[in-house]
């Protein structure tokens, strides 16, 4: 067997007074015997703090036994029906064994997961029926309820447990994975499709939180949990008595958005907050940890990070084994067992074990003498009994001023006996033989015929069932059903436009960058009596950079213990300013941070019932390159807010260089459906796009979220032409006509014509090349794009003759120009409706950046009023 010293087990030393070393630990006996456990742990303190007087220079070993935390005589009375909640539970494991096999004989490519649910039934088990809050308005017991976030490929087991809820019908669970075929999808009455994994968006009244991308459930969780401490902090609505629950697997654990966030959860002392991470010990191919311990190495971890851990590892069976175990053997041959042999010991049988595990010496041996094969085989890890989870969670609800995590060791494939029982392949089992079938039924005594079995029929007992009544009561006690997602939302009032953004709208030729005009704006909406109190201003790490310094002493920052120390810059006008009640959340440097607090602002609306707005400013290098999944698992949650990426563009933050300078934000956004982008030139133009988008998701409560992009560059701002607002939303609008006169050397005026198209930042180098072709007598038109993507979406949806920019180009003649600070791709997206007779050329700034002036980036890509004017006379030649 691969053997491994535990990092709590350091090899000892040879003792050189033994006497001594034995009075030592008879007066630590004697003092636990007189006075108690506590009085016990505070002489250890004491002596712990002297071991680490540097003449000493001590370190405490790491991690604990690979024990239960919580002994047999701490747990509380199993306070339901044992007997009862196995027979559920079992019931559910079948149909949801079904449900998978039953598509994969019909279709063997739809794929599914078995053996993850089979391994966490129990835990989810034990928290439905005595854990899990939910939502529910019945007079006299309102509540807003718990969070959970669900393993993704345990999927199968929810499916199945809202079946024997009467939520789901059978017919729907032989739609497995076949969101398209299914009655429901062609408009028809009949069954729905069930997603693969927690999709909100396509099950919106059933699943609440996406986690089927590995880590961001994790992050998502503790950001949630930090987001209703802010929602009570700041009196908008009391989130006190309620929790965050998330089941993630151990390999999952490895992603870097689960750990990114552990010690801001811990810092926060966000006792609101439990995770279950299901230690099956397995990933896809092979141990998570085959030559270490995952449990030990995830205890060290969480621990150093500040968190509670509660260790789940072994079941009540063990219990007789460890009390019987007068030399420590058992805990002795566990510190030297590496994951990949506890593998091994799940996928093998009794007799395996008796001789493998047990027969390594003679203490063991004697353990488990009288004990037959069968009986060892039976031996639970912690994670599959319910009275050891039950003693789990209960302690972890009720532990304060620390996020909790438990540990729970269990097998994947639970129950699978030798068709994929911790084996390697178990992760991707997805079809049994007739046998595998038997003996699953056998395995959990179900009330099946064999012929029931062989058909993979799904069992409901009778709802007047002692099952069903049992199931029901319990969900009723804890407030109904889970997952399930609310969209009922009462609206925002938008105050009216002028009100907030009359600078913008008319500036004028007033010099600003369209950074500070949407943080003058943000500070209005901000004093707005209705709208004021539901913004949410977020940052990574850059308020200062942004021009958001004036907002520290308008609403503060927002800090759960509010602010213990006078800031370097207290007598500043812009001094840093933290507090309980304050509004903004500053996120340090974690884009991941920074995100997940968005969306969990973006969604109050449906998880907590009460809309907010947040506005997330970054810069926009680091938005969809950077957290991409987030952002795309926020769509899929149907988030509405606004992210605003600033210093945009590959040439508009000029110095910094290749990481810093974004081509291709506008890119990856279009490819979100839900996700509206813009990329306005001047303020008057983000000042309409503000406040439809705003109408558009706290008025009309469409699940859209708004990308808009961001420049630092001053420059004069021209008042919004009258009657372009509903043109700016749609995509562009016409800006100017500059006629051509005679040119520079004198000659007769010119007959040529361009239309020249550009956004953000290069619309002002698309301005110039016009007046410079105009000058060289070439008349030239100017259209501003607010949003190639809409513009491309508008045209592939239209049921017109001509799509919306077609039309808008038969204001102007002669070949068309594009230009943007983005790669060409961005401009390329509207080429199938620019009209068929003229040439189209796109302008951008495809490759790598640089680090160089404004001026230099923009001749280097071919995007300057040079390059424009260029290629018009080339086009035009």
């Amino acid at each position: 067997m691969h053997q491994q010293a535990a990092p709590h087990c350091p090899v000892e030393s040879a003792d050189p007074d033994p006497l001594e070393s034995a009075e030592w630990r008879d007066a630590l006996a004697s003092v636990l015997q007189a006075s108690g456990p506590e009085r016990a742990r505070q002489l250890l303190d004491m002596l712990a703090a002297m071991g680490r007087d540097p003449k000493i220079a001590w370190q405490p070993a790491r991690g604990t036994p690979y024990v239960n935390t919580i002994a047999e005589h701490q747990q509380p009375v199993f306070p339901g029906d044992l007997d009862m909640e196995e027979r559920l539970a079992s019931l559910i494991r079948w149909n949801a064994l079904a449900m998978v096999v039953r598509a994969n004989q019909a279709y063997g490519e739809l794929g599914g997961h078995i053996a993850s649910y089979a391994s966490a039934a129990d835990l989810f088990e034990t928290g439905y029926n005595h854990f899990f809050h939910a939502r529910c308005d019945e007079p006299g017991r309102r509540q807003l309820g718990d969070l959970v976030f669900f393993q993704p490929h345990s999927a199968p087991g929810v499916y199945a447990r809202a079946y024997l809820e009467g939520r789901l019908s059978a017919e729907d669970l032989g739609y497995y994975r076949q969101e398209l075929t299914a009655p429901a999808a062609n408009g028809a009455q009949g069954p729905r499709g069930l997603c693969s994994y927690p999709h909100p968006y396509l099950m919106p009244d059933f699943w609440q939180f996406p986690t089927g991308s590995m880590g961001i459930g994790p992050i998502s969780a503790i950001y949630h949990a930090r987001f209703m401490r802010y929602l009570s902090h700041r009196q908008l609505l009391d989130c006190s008595a309620r929790k965050v629950w998330g089941v993630f697997g151990d390999g999952e654990m490895d992603e870097p958005e689960s750990m990114s966030a552990l010690t801001l959860a811990a810092r926060e002392k966000l006792d609101n907050l439990v995770w279950v991470v299901n230690c099956n010990l397995q990933r896809l191919d092979g141990p998570v940890r085959g030559n270490g311990r995952i449990i030990d190495e995830l205890e060290q971890l969480f621990a150093g990070a500040g968190w509670h851990v509660i260790k789940l590892v072994w079941g009540s069976d063990w219990d007789g084994l460890f009390a019987r175990d007068l030399t420590g053997a058992l805990a002795k041959a566990f510190a030297n067992t590496v994951d990949g042999q506890m593998q091994t010991f799940a996928a093998k049988d009794g007799r395996y074990n008796r001789e493998t595990f047990f027969g390594q010496n003679e203490a063991l041996a004697a353990l488990v003498r009288g004990m037959t094969d069968e009986q060892i085989d039976g031996l639970k890890r912690g994670g599959h009994d319910m009275v050891k989870i039950h003693a789990a969670y209960a302690a972890a609800a009720q532990h304060r001023g620390q996020p909790t995590v438990i540990l729970a060791h269990t097998k994947k494939g639970y129950g699978m006996g030798s068709a994929g029982q911790g084996k390697m392949t178990t992760h991707s089992q997805k079809k049994f033989d007739e046998t595998d079938l038997i003996a699953f039924r056998n395995r959990f005594q179900l009330p099946l015929s064999d012929e029931q079995v062989t058909s993979l029929s799904f069992y409901r007992p009778a709802a007047d069932s002692p099952e069903m009544q049992y199931l029901q009561a319990q969900r009723h006690k804890l407030g109904g059903y889970l997952p399930r997602r609310y969209t009922d939302c009462a609206q925002v009032p938008v105050p009216d436009l002028a009100s907030y953004a009359q600078f913008a709208l008319q500036a004028e030729g007033k010099e600003m960058s369209t950074t500070m005009g949407f943080v003058r704006m943000l500070g209005n909406l901000l004093k707005d009596p209705a709208l004021g109190p539901r913004v949410v201003p977020i940052v990574a790490d850059e308020a200062r950079t942004f021009g958001m310094a004036n907002l520290f002493k308008q609403v503060g920052i927002y800090s759960s213990v509010g602010q213990r120390y006078a800031p370097e810059d207290i007598g500043s006008v812009l001094s840093y300013r933290e507090a309980m009640d304050g509004q903004i959340l500053e996120e340090g440097i974690s884009e991941a941070g920074a995100l997940a607090s968005w969306t969990a602002a973006a969604t109050s609306y449906s998880v907590h019932g009460l809309a907010m707005l947040p506005f997330y400013i970054y810069y926009s290098m680091f938005g969809f390159q950077r957290v991409g999944d987030q952002i795309w698992a926020a769509a899929d949650q149907r988030a509405r807010g606004f992210l605003l990426g600033a210093t945009s563009g590959r040439t508009t933050l000029g110095g910094e260089g290749l990481q810093h300078q974004d081509g291709s934000s506008h890119l990856v956004a279009a490819t979100i459906p839900n996700c509206k982008a813009y990329d306005p030139a001047f303020a008057g133009e983000l000042a309409v796009i503000i406040d439809h988008g705003m109408r558009e998701m706290l008025v009309e409560q469409q699940d859209v979220f708004y990308y808009v992009t961001l420049m630092n560059e001053n420059y004069a701002q021209p008042s919004l032409p009258v009657g372009v607002a509903q043109d700016v939303i749609r995509g562009g609008y016409r800006f100017a006509s500059y006629v051509g006169t005679a040119d520079e050397a004198g000659g007769a005026q010119a007959s040529g014509e361009v239309t020249l198209m550009g956004s953000g930042a290069i619309l002002l180098e698309v301005i110039k090349a016009a007046q410079q072709l105009a000058r060289q007598g070439i008349s030239a038109t100017v259209f501003s794009v607010t949003s190639w993507s809409e513009l491309a979406r508008e045209g592939q949806a239209c049921s017109q003759p001509l799509p919306f920019i077609s039309r808008l180009l038969l204001e102007s003649g002669g070949p068309i120009i594009a230009a943007t600070d983005y790669v060409r791709a961005v401009p390329e997206s509207v080429r199938a409706f620019i009209p068929a007779e003229r040439d189209y050329l796109t302008l951008g700034t495809d490759g790598f950046g640089r680090s160089d002036t404004r001026a230099a980036l923009r001749a280097f890509f071919g995007v300057d009023a040079a390059s424009i004017v260029k290629a018009a006379l080339a086009q035009l030649a």
